[in-house]
C-alpha cells in the first residue's frame, strides 16, 4: 500500500521556496501529486492572478523529479479534491500553521483520517517578492 501525499500551491513564479516543499513531501510520502491552484481560486485567496498560465505552471510541475503527478486544483473545497485523489497527508508551509485557514483545513482533513504536515516556509523567496523585484522602477 502506497501513502499518498498532496501538496496544493499556486506554484507560480516557480522558485526554490517550491523546490523546498515538495522535496520536504517526497521524503513523506510514496506518491506526491502537486496541485496547482487555478487563477480564480489564487486571486479570492491571495487576491493576486498569477504571473504564469495554469497550463504551463501544471507542465512545470510535471517536470520536478520530486512530483509524480500534477493535478489542476479548481476545487475551493478540500474534501472534493480528496474524493478524487485519495490522499493521505497533506502538506502546507508552516506561514499556514496557527491561522484560521490552517485550522480550519486540519480540522476539515481529520474528518476523513488525513494527516497535515507544515514545512518551514522560506523566507528569502517567495513569488510575491519575485512579483515586486519585476515591477518597473520609476527613475528620478
Amino acid at each position: 500500500m502506497h501513502r499518498i501525499g498532496y501538496a496544493p500551491g499556486t506554484f507560480d513564479l516557480f522558485h526554490v521556496g517550491h523546490v523546498n516543499l515538495l522535496r520536504n513531501a517526497r521524503k513523506h510520502c510514496d506518491i506526491l501529486i502537486a496541485g496547482v491552484v487555478a487563477d480564480e481560486i489564487a486571486f479570492r485567496v491571495k487576491g493576486v492572478v498569477p504571473v504564469i498560465p495554469v497550463a504551463d505552471r501544471l507542465e512545470i510541475l510535471r517536470c520536478i523529479k520530486f512530483v509524480d503527478s500534477a493535478y489542476p486544483h479548481v476545487k475551493d473545497d478540500i474534501l472534493a479534491v480528496w474524493q478524487e485523489l485519495r490522499f493521505d497527508i497533506l502538506f502546507k508551509g508552516d506561514d499556514w500553521q496557527g491561522t484560521a485557514k490552517g485550522k480550519r483545513l486540519e480540522r476539515d482533513l481529520a474528518t476523513v483520517g488525513v494527516e497535515l504536515r507544515f514545512f518551514p516556509y522560506t523566507t528569502t523567496v517567495s513569488s510575491t517578492l519575485l512579483r515586486r523585484a519585476l515591477q518597473p522602477h520609476e527613475v528620478p
